[in-house]
């Protein structure tokens, strides 16, 4: 916000009721400090952020705890750091818990209230410090863009400057969210690139954010993340097309439902490098032209069999060089005859279809040739069956995007489902 600096920001406070959500930021820089009237009744409060001592600065992913003893935990303030942060408040109300990791090199003041046995309230506050770090490790989301409308297969891809060594709590602070349910997981391709996708497709018209809760997070050794990541993107209509080989046509299906047949011409064969990869392929991006060389098979100018054409209308759709596009000199053989050297040609009037509708993301699955796509080459990871692609979490388990709901607010959800059920007994009783 403008006109906000450094100073306003960490004079922000956050107010939390007990059976909601606790949303806080806090770091810790002191040993565990605890208040209360004596009492059998009288409650007790404990904040405890761990290790530290003597006002000394601790590190950024020690945990927040607020432990109250014979009450209920009212409230958590917070004053401090760039943004709020969500903690976990327990069923019984009684502990509450830092669900991310810290800003480093911050300074916070958090207070918190409870009730006792015998109706008291007590409050204790706190401030804490959290290090400096002298390494981060910074990320970049390659895919999907910021507010992007993309297709039902689109992945969210993350890379890293530095080596992750600590794969586990890296993913424990990668938090994607939509406003339809689905089960997901994320998956390592190496130490530096980890991609998130859901077990089936997207709903088409799904609203997802994405959180990378980083700051503050030991990546390996002495290097931390860097700044906390966060954006949003939808999910658009649902864009499934197949592509046969032997049937030389291209189903288009829009929402389930066929909405075009499209004759097609793909790779000649006879050589693994003009064979049309199999598969499920994702749209990666468009041009309108691009210019396609031989280079990409070693065959330079004045070489036999070198070719430079400009193409049309040219959706992409993996790394090695295969692309749905225009391609008016083949319109003879699409729909009966495989003579490109990879691509998928259809016609002029079928690629500027195509090319409008599509979306990065849209699934693309070709069926019946010899050469399988690789899941690296390009977004690929349809490839990888589900079991397997679980495998590859350090969390070693999917997740859901529904939104996160601490202990106490799931308790007291089913205490009304509860309620409400022994009311409709109870009337249909009196009937």
């Amino acid at each position: 916000m403008s006109g906000s600096g450094p100073g306003d920001r960490r004079r922000r406070a956050v107010a939390v009721l007990a059976g909601a959500s606790a949303m806080a930021v806090m770091a810790a820089g002191a040993a565990a400090c605890s208040g209360g009237p004596d009492g059998a009744d009288a409650v007790k409060l404990t904040l405890s952020p761990a290790g530290g001592g003597g006002g000394a600065a601790l590190q950024p992913d020690s945990p927040i705890a607020v432990h109250a003893h014979r009450g209920t935990i009212a409230n958590v303030t917070v004053a401090g750091g760039a943004a709020p942060m969500e903690g976990d408040l327990s069923a019984d109300r009684t502990r509450w818990r830092s669900r991310w990791t810290l800003e480093p090199g911050a300074t916070y003041t958090v207070g918190a209230t409870a009730i006792g046995k015998d109706g008291r309230t007590r409050t204790i506050t706190d401030r804490f410090t959290t290090a400096k770090v002298a390494q981060t490790n910074a990320v970049k989301v390659e895919a999907p863009f910021g507010k992007e409308t993309v297709g039902v297969g689109m992945p969210i891809i993350v890379h890293f400057n530095r080596a992750v060594q600590d794969r586990r709590a890296v993913e424990q602070a990668l938090e994607v969210r939509s406003d339809k349910t689905v089960e997901g997981a994320w998956r390592w391709f190496g130490d530096k690139e980890v991609v998130f996708r859901p077990r089936q497709y997207w709903p088409a018209q799904t609203n997802v954010t994405f959180q990378a809760h980083l700051s503050g997070v030991r990546t390996g050794g002495d290097v931390y993340g860097g700044k906390n990541t966060a954006l949003g993107f939808k999910i658009g209509d649902s864009h499934v097309s197949t592509a046969g080989e032997d049937s030389h046509k291209m189903v288009v299906k829009i929402n389930g439902k066929k909405a075009r047949t499209i004759p097609t011409s793909m790779g000649r064969g006879g050589a693994r490098m003009f064979t049309t990869t199999n598969g499920v392929h994702l749209t990666m991006d468009k041009r309108d032209p691009t210019v396609m060389t031989s280079g990409w098979m070693g065959v330079g100018p004045g070489s036999a069999g070198y070719y430079s054409l400009t193409v049309y209308k040219a959706v992409q759709i993996s790394d090695s060089g295969e692309y749905v596009h225009s391609a008016p000199w083949s319109v003879g053989a699409q729909g009966s005859e495989n003579v490109s050297h990879g691509c998928i040609n259809i016609s002029p009037s079928n690629a500027a279809w195509f090319y409008k509708m599509s979306q990065r993301g849209d699934p693309v699955t070709v069926t019946g040739t010899s050469r399988e796509l690789e899941p690296e080459n390009g977004w690929g990871y349809w490839q990888i069956g589900w079991t397997e692609w679980v495998k590859g979490s350090a969390m070693g388990r999917s997740v859901s995007t529904a939104p996160h709901l601490d202990a106490a607010t799931l308790s007291a959800q089913k205490q009304q489902r509860d309620a409400k059920k022994q009311a409709e007994k109870q009337r249909a009783e009196g009937n």
